[in-house]
């Protein structure tokens, strides 16, 4: 088979979870990516909510067995030498579809083709073929080596829990519920200073309320510093959970930039500035509080948006007073204040 040689890598990736504006849950998953000459092959597949079989959460024995298969070590799951390559982030299950494709060897080549979106165990590549996808060559030694890494020293899932400092205690509770139902564990605290230092390496974020003083703030700073551990700092906007939810998916998001579908959210003066990288669905939804502090949520927009920037007006009685957007894509969700 001829096919133009493409470079193979992997990268961190993430399916931001979140609480959404109907008040439904979405899990948020952690999971290594395919690199494709330089772009996460996902972002070729139209907007797909997937992720790889090589998530973090994917018990160890598990986890092996679907790099070997990516290696041809191990047998493939499906008839007719087809592999798993995205599946549902919710279930996992084949039931509700899965990107597939062929993987072989030729010579010491690895060439992933016939790429198809599948719900049974035979497809129909006519009608269910993405037909401008692949094939792809890859050289065997950097496949070999890329993939090699995960078998050899599987990097440690980097932590996903969020250590929780504020004044109003209603308020940390319900956001600690909805962490910990989108898969992100969470604990509430006062005071950092006092917490043993292996407890402290397990948090990757700190998230602070409005009333935190910069002395509180301070010591909790000093008290991870001690600990060298890498954690991300969330100064909480304002007490409505969707936006801390989201604020803190977006601090636990440690894909590199580049590969990321949403890039930059800005809000001012009624209009919404948006980047992204490839073509894909995105969400804004607006959040306000009142005088009387009550949350009021408005769904402003729900599209298709073409690779670039983009400025989307907003319903100006949505965004009025105290407001704040939320821009949601499958991948990954960015927060920003309404600046008059």
């Amino acid at each position: 088979m001829c096919a133009e040689y493409a470079t193979f890598g992997l990268a961190p990736a993430m399916r931001a979870g979140g609480v959404l504006a109907n008040g439904d849950y979405q899990v948020h998953r952690d999971f290594t990516d395919f690199i494709v000459d330089g772009r996460p092959l996902l972002f070729q597949l139209s907007d797909l909510d997937a992720v790889s079989p090589l998530a973090s959460d994917v018990p160890p024995a598990i986890f092996t067995t679907h790099v070997r298969r990516l290696l041809l070590e191990a047998e493939p799951p499906l008839p007719e030498g087809r592999f798993v390559i995205y599946g549902c982030p919710e279930c996992e299950s084949l039931e509700c579809g899965a990107v597939t494709a062929v993987i072989e060897q030729d010579g010491d080549d690895y060439i992933w083709r016939d790429f198809a979106w599948q719900t049974q165990d035979a497809v129909d590549l006519e009608r269910d073929g993405y037909h401008g996808i692949g094939p792809f060559r890859f050289r065997g030694e950097g496949y070999r080596t890329e993939l090699g890494r995960l078998l050899a020293a599987p990097e440690p899932a980097l932590p996903r829990r969020v250590l929780l400092i504020g004044a109003r205690v209603a308020v940390l509770a319900k956001l600690a519920m909805a962490l910990r139902t989108i898969g992100i564990g969470a604990e509430i605290t006062e005071d950092a200073t006092g917490v043993p230092t292996e407890e402290l390496r397990t948090y990757g974020a700190v998230a602070f309320g409005r009333a935190v003083t910069e002395t509180q703030r301070a010591l909790v700073r000093e008290a991870f510093e001690q600990t060298g551990t890498d954690v991300v700092y969330v100064d909480g906007f304002a007490p409505i959970i969707p936006i801390l939810v989201a604020q803190i998916e977006d601090a636990l998001d440690r894909s590199p930039t580049a590969q990321r579908r949403l890039t930059r959210l800005v809000a001012a003066d009624g209009e919404a500035g948006v980047e992204v990288t490839s073509t894909c669905r995105v969400q804004l939804t607006g959040y306000r509080l009142d005088r009387l502090y009550r949350t009021h949520t408005h769904e402003l927009f729900d599209d298709v948006l073409e690779a670039g920037k983009h400025r989307i007006a907003l319903d100006a009685k949505a965004v009025k007073g105290e407001s704040y957007i939320v821009a949601r894509t499958t991948d990954s969700v960015l927060v920003a204040p309404m600046v008059r």
